[in-house]
């Protein structure tokens, strides 16, 4: 019977935490870019400027939510993934990093930069709703924030760069080493529903294609309910693990 080594269960219990909060994290960006880009759309189709209205608040509403709840579910996730680093810097001598690494936190810094994107077209729907004055406070703001994101993508640049050049390659297998494999396919064709819809709502925001109101909705919904999929799947899985 093979035997394992002190501290692998450990890593096993931290690496499934991370992964929790990494669902988390990416379950939050994508449900706000969805969620913002539906309800710019929805503002720029109302009729009248009394119907843009309510439409462009709820706008700011999301992208003021969507902000701090993005940062606070990545600073989680970026805090337990120090730990299986650390972890494994102990045990293996090595932390696990590499192309997958690399990949995620490019989408994860696209995914930022599309949530400002979105968030610099606030004035135009306040100037469409005859609220001039909030519309001169927002773009006064986002001139602030367009300065403070520039500087964030540098420094970002500058790190992700670094980091790719040091850590190159995932470490060595390790015969003690519980692993790293993800069950669940259900879980992935939920994650690429959600992408693809919110792909779908993004391109309809940049005016690459005029879907119909109604199918605008529907591309939303499928987008959250894509989400609770996956988010349930992998419940199911945390639980089915705790109790092998």
């Amino acid at each position: 019977m093979a035997t394992t080594l002190p501290g692998a269960d450990v890593i096993a219990g931290l690496r499934a935490h991370a992964r929790s909060a990494r669902r988390l994290a990416v379950a939050v960006l994508v449900a706000s870019i969805a969620s913002l880009a539906t309800a710019q759309m929805l503002a720029e189709r109302a009729p009248t400027r009394e119907g843009t209205r309510p439409f462009a608040w709820l706008a700011l509403a999301v992208l003021a939510l969507a902000v701090p709840a993005m940062a606070l579910t990545q600073a989680a996730w970026g805090a337990r993934s120090r730990a299986v680093r650390l972890r494994e810097q102990a045990l293996y001598a090595r932390p696990s990093s590499g192309p997958r690494h690399a990949a995620c936190r490019l989408g994860v810094a696209a995914g930022w930069a599309l949530t400002l994107l979105l968030g610099f077209t606030m004035p135009r729907l306040f100037m469409e709703s005859a609220l001039y004055g909030l519309a001169g406070a927002t773009s006064q703001a986002i001139e602030v924030v367009a300065l403070a994101g520039f500087a964030a993508g540098v420094f970002f640049a500058i790190w992700w760069t670094r980091d790719a050049l040091v850590h190159r390659t995932a470490s060595p297998s390790d015969p003690w080493d519980p692993g790293r494999q993800e069950r669940g396919g259900e879980r992935r064709a939920a994650w690429a529903g959600a992408a693809t819809a919110t792909f779908a709502l993004v391109a309809a925001r940049a005016h690459l294609w005029e879907p119909g109101t109604w199918l605008l909705y529907a591309l939303f919904g499928v987008t959250l309910a894509c989400l609770l999929a996956a988010w349930a799947g992998a419940r199911r899985q945390g639980v089915l693990v705790t109790h092998e």
